[in-house]
């Protein structure tokens, strides 16, 4: 019995671990916003593009990598891509493959917003410009 636990316990903490490692290229450095949504047509996703492409400096300036997830393709806008696949991420952030999910993770890793519906730019930067670390980078620049 105590085998079967310690190989449990020595799972969990290697997969936690992986998806760490995974998500790690962005930790201090970047806020991703990953965007799920199936591979069909999609009005949420089609909205979400359409806001994006609206205010691009903005995500830029807030050093938001967009991670769009649709179907099993994985790509990023403006950063580095996450190591992990379409199914391991939405595994990670509960985003079901038929269903839209827009989720924010913060620069240290935790996801601050996850919403089912589009996420409206004006909304997204005053989330962003009231984290700490946000206000920070506003006061060095």
């Amino acid at each position: 019995m105590n085998r079967i636990a310690i190989a449990t316990a020595a799972l969990a903490v290697v997969s936690t671990a992986s998806e760490a490692t995974a998500m790690a290229n962005y930790r201090w450095k970047y806020r991703p916003l990953l965007v799920f949504a199936d591979g069909g047509a999609n009005a949420f996703l089609a909205k979400q593009r359409s806001m994006v492409a609206a205010s691009r400096s903005g995500f830029s300036d807030r050093c938001v990598v967009l991670v769009w997830v649709v179907g099993n393709s994985v790509r990023a806008e403006l950063g580095p891509g996450p190591a992990q696949s379409a199914g391991a991420l939405r595994a990670r952030f509960g985003a079901s493959t038929a269903a839209f999910r827009a989720v924010l993770v913060g620069k240290d890793g935790g996801a601050k917003l996850s919403q089912s519906m589009p996420l409206d730019a004006a909304r997204l930067f005053a989330m962003i410009d009231a984290m700490p670390m946000r206000r920070d980078e506003m006061r060095r620049k």
